[in-house]
């Protein structure tokens, strides 16, 4: 048996790699094929694969281990899994503002394991990546173990053919002939045209032929597919891909991240349905009908980025943004996805009150967001020590930031002057009354209560900031060549469906008609097609009596 297997050349002179099992000149069965007498396995034309190598050795194990159908079906369905499982909860990205306590308190314990298992991020995470790479891997080296095999073969079919390799085919056919075996060889390649058939003819064997474009349908739907997965993965490529908020308020311009660009929220408008509108379970309520941020999109050409320098901003297109109608420039949209119209303070005008002497000093401009560093009040110097645009106090008693909107502003001044020490006095100012006596202001400063104060006279002297636009910036660069392998991969389903390949070799030898046929799907159509070609040349045939038996390949 081993000397049968290390001989590879066949009897008609053709030379066939190692483990090939039908020769690929003649169709000869070689190997243990030759000592069977089922219908011939023709799922590769017999060619030697790769993955099919006697002693592998470790890049021959990997390329096998990839190469398998069912290792490629696997990796599928545990990447659907994990797919299904980042479904479960919303994805961090689908958050303005994420905040990691979010799954523990909406979904109690389930959502803590959810978060710390990292499914909160499930499309982002290596795992999941490192799944598609394989999957990906796979395809690759599944179709070049089976595609170049089979294009060699295909392209090195000659005319005439074993007699075993006719005789145990699936569909066969012998006669005896009266006439000449040139003129019937001619006769049954006229009707084969007639088919639709291209045929090959050699004085008395023929090869038929239709649709063998369509063996290359499955590969067509591999790189559909691979082209599918490469987009995908390059999302990762910084600058393809960006789905992130952003919160502008009137009158205001912002940096869009990643990006030279700048949005401005022009205008925000927002109506609202009347009580007329609304069933009676709403009436009473305010339901926005419709909301629109009038926008401007400009790019900065210097300065970008600079904390010292304005930057300078072309502007390069003006929209108005609706639900589902984005402003799109290059690539880039940025979606109507919020709002928020809760009064903020933006600036105020306070005075130093000086409680001994009751004297004022001021007012002076504090801007919420962007205040100054220091600020001449009389005869008193206040330097802003730290702000926060949301206090609080954490659990270990000390002040911090709640988020990063201005809802609950304070300042840190470190007051100096007569009477005072040198190095100052410190001293929190809680812009909003509510929240100074909900943390207690005065007894936050302690003696410094009894001696300063820092309030706001007059209403005329509080400016509110605009309503908050929040925007949904989107670049995805991918997309297209995500439609791109979905439309490959979807041609090369639709040839692999739709058509078959069918061939039809025969041989007449002394008189004797010796037929075989294959196709890869549908053999009914292709028994009566035979016996259709063989009935018009003049030869009875009934298209059960062509079936040789074997399992369908």
């Amino acid at each position: 048996m081993a000397a049968l297997f290390e001989n590879t050349k066949c009897e008609c002179g053709h030379q066939n790699p190692p483990d090939t099992t039908l020769c690929e000149s003649c169709g000869k069965p070689l190997g243990e094929e030759a000592l069977s007498d089922r219908p011939l396995e023709m799922r590769y034309e017999g060619a030697a694969r790769r993955s099919q190598k006697k002693n592998p050795n470790l890049i021959d194990r990997v390329w096998n281990f990839f190469s398998s159908v069912k290792v490629a079906v696997v990796l599928i369905v545990i990447t659907l899994i994990g797919a299904i499982l980042g479904t479960i909860y919303p994805q961090e990205n689908t958050f303005i503002n994420f905040d990691p306590s979010y799954y523990e308190e909406n979904y109690g314990l389930a959502g803590k394991i959810y978060y710390a298992l990292g499914l909160s991020h499930t499309y982002e995470s290596w795992w999941f990546i490192t799944l598609l790479v394989m999957i990906g891997a796979s395809l690759v080296i599944c179709s070049l173990d089976r595609m170049l095999p089979l294009y060699r073969a295909l392209n090195k079919q000659q005319i005439r053919k074993h007699i075993q390799f006719l005789t145990r085919q699936r569909v066969t056919f012998a006669a005896d002939l009266e006439g000449g075996d040139e003129e019937w060889t001619a006769r049954l390649a006229e009707q084969l045209r007639k088919k639709r058939y291209r045929v090959a003819a050699e004085k008395t064997a023929l090869l038929a032929e239709k649709n063998r474009f369509s063996r290359w349908g499955p590969y067509i739907n591999h790189i559909g597919l691979i082209v599918f997965l490469l987009a995908v993965l390059a999302r990762a490529i910084p600058g393809w891909q960006m789905d992130q908020y952003v919160g502008v308020r009137e009158g205001e311009a912002v940096p869009i991240p990643e990006t030279n660009y700048y949005v401005k929220n022009v205008d925000f408008e927002v109506e609202y349905y009347s009580d007329d509108e609304l069933p009676d379970r709403l009436k009473g309520t305010l339901r926005p009908k419709r909301f629109m941020t009038k926008a401007e999109l400009y790019v900065c050409e210097a300065n970008c980025g600079s904390t010292a320098l304005e930057p300078v901003l072309r502007k390069v297109k003006e929209h108005d943004i609706l639900v589902n109608d984005p402003l799109e420039y290059r690539g880039l949209k940025l979606y109507q996805f919020d709002y928020d119209t809760t009064p903020r303070l933006k600036t105020i005008r306070p005075v130093l009150v000086d409680l001994k002497s009751g004297e004022t000093y001021g007012p002076f401009e504090l801007s919420i967001l962007e205040p100054a560093s220091e600020f001449e009040l009389g005869p008193y110097r206040l330097k802003l020590i730290t702000r926060f645009l949301d206090f609080t106090v954490n659990a270990d008693g000390e002040p911090a930031n709640l988020s990063s909107q201005p809802n609950a502003p304070a300042f840190l001044f470190l007051i100096q002057g007569p009477d005072l020490p040198e190095e100052g006095e410190a001293f929190f100012y809680f812009p909003i009354p509510t929240d100074r006596e909900r943390f207690g202001q005065d007894l936050i400063n302690g003696g410094m209560a009894e001696r300063f104060d820092i309030r706001v006279t007059d209403m005329a002297n509080v400016e509110f900031a605009g309503d908050v636009s929040y925007l949904n910036v989107r670049v995805d660069r991918a997309l297209p060549f995500i439609f791109v392998g979905a439309f490959i991969s979807l041609i090369g389903l639709v040839m692999g469906f739709y058509w078959q390949h069918r061939r039809v070799w025969l041989r007449i030898d002394d008189g004797r008609l010796t037929l075989g046929a294959h196709t890869n799907k549908n053999w009914f159509g292709l028994r009566s097609e035979v016996a259709a070609v063989l009935r018009a040349a003049g030869l009875e045939a009934d298209p059960k009596s062509l079936d040789n038996g074997g399992k369908r390949q």
